[in-house]
């Protein structure tokens, strides 16, 4: 599967667990809250109701004691655990006990005392020992509206109610997160059609950078050597000593990028010293180390390149510290430069310059073993030498375009495959 498709498919699959949890737990709250709204109302009418029809009652305490059997509902005489009558000043006339709940009673009197009801808070649900109870209480009212007292009363949670009203709440949970699903789905294509063109503009946005890069790199090379063969061939030995030591693939971007650019800096440099077809005097030799720094402020603006630049900034420094730039030695030379200056050395030795006839490659090779642990990192040094005989006769045996269209092969491996 291509990455776009991984990618908005696993954002999606994020956004729906995320939604669907917070669906989920809203839901579900406003779910719980409401089956104890329903259990309160429920007892709270049937209080009520027993109010209406019993309030003489009110003003004969004795006659309360005894009440149980005179409440209307059926369900109130089962579920009911305890209940208590009160005056207009909720001062207590009498209290009721269920027979049947008398193992629930002293803890329901244990909590009411911990946590008394009033006009605010007129209900509170418990638990214990995995059942529930609603504690009530229900204002009492005369013929003409007036204040009569009050009920108090806990009424156990009826399980059969309470897993019925579960079993809406997980209904209406599930349509829920299927309608999220849903839509879902439906986005997918739409964002994978509108991520397709954002990936689309960053490829091409990419691609004329590379293009960019290449031109400038040719431009440099075309006033030094002529031709592009040498950036073509030193990006390519690059990448592959890179693989070899097991770089990553944004390193290993980053190297290309430095390969083509590593002496955009000698644009500075007059032809009279970069093109001299003889050994540079030392003056001249300290105008011509000028072209790092200028390649370094060349690059500077470019935050694309910036980690690029490391091969422009650092790729003649030697591991020994007697190189050149800011004299920088072992590990502390960044890798990408520690890379490049061992396959730049080679190549320059196996090719013409105006001041110097190309050395073979046993003889190159031969200075590259001799330059480990003082001009070259001496394990890169023997990991290039390792693999330096095929790719010096598939570079040397072929024509540009062929060069070229290796490179471009590998330009499409590590800055376009998987996009």
């Amino acid at each position: 599967m291509p990455s776009i498709h991984r990618i908005v498919l696993y954002r999606l699959l994020a956004a729906w667990v995320v939604i669907s949890l917070l669906i989920g737990v809203t839901v579900s709250w406003l779910g719980m809250r409401k089956i104890d709204q329903q259990l309160v109302t429920l007892a709270t009418e049937e209080i009520k109701r027993f109010a209406t029809t019993n309030l003489a009652l009110l003003e004969q305490p004795a006659a309360l004691h005894n009440t149980l059997d005179l409440l209307p509902s059926q369900t109130i005489r089962e579920h009911l655990i305890a209940g208590e009558f009160q005056d207009r000043n909720r001062r207590k006339l009498a209290a009721t006990s269920n027979p049947l709940h008398s193992a629930l009673a002293l803890e329901v009197e244990r909590q009411a005392a911990g946590a008394a009801l009033d006009q605010e808070t007129r209900s509170r649900k418990f638990s214990a020992d995995g059942r529930s109870w609603i504690r009530v209480l229900v204002p009492l009212s005369g013929a003409e509206g007036a204040a009569a007292g009050y009920f108090e009363g806990a009424f156990l949670v009826d399980p059969e109610l309470m897993a019925r009203l579960r079993d809406d709440l997980t209904v209406t949970l599930l349509v829920a997160l299927i309608a999220v699903a849903l839509t879902t789905l439906c986005l997918y294509p739409i964002i994978l059609s509108l991520n397709r063109n954002v990936v689309r503009h960053s490829r091409d946005l990419l691609a004329g950078n590379i293009e960019l890069m290449e031109v400038v790199g040719s431009a440099i090379a075309k006033r030094d050597s002529a031709t592009s063969m040498h950036n073509y061939r030193v990006a390519t030995y690059a990448v592959k000593l890179a693989e070899n030591v097991g770089l990553g693939r944004d390193e290993i971007r980053d190297l290309i990028a430095g390969a083509f650019l590593h002496d955009v800096g000698k644009i500075g440099i007059c032809d009279s010293i970069l093109l001299k077809p003889a050994e540079l005097d030392p003056q001249e030799s300290e105008v011509m180390k000028t072209h790092v720094a200028l390649g370094v402020d060349i690059l500077r603006k470019s935050n694309w390149l910036l980690k690029a630049r490391a091969v422009v900034e650092y790729h003649h420094e030697k591991f020994d510290g007697s190189g050149y730039g800011k004299g920088l030695a072992g590990e502390d030379i960044p890798l990408l430069a520690r890379i490049f200056a061992v396959v730049d050395v080679f190549d320059a030795l196996t090719s013409v310059r105006p001041y110097k006839q190309a050395h073979s490659f046993a003889e190159a090779i031969a200075m590259i073993e001799r330059g480990a642990g003082t001009y070259f990192d001496p394990r890169l040094a023997h990991a290039f030498i390792a693999i330096a005989e095929p790719l010096y006769r598939e570079s040397r045996d072929v024509s540009q375009a062929e060069v070229e269209t290796r490179l471009q092969d590998m330009i499409r491996k590590y800055f376009f495959a998987g996009a």
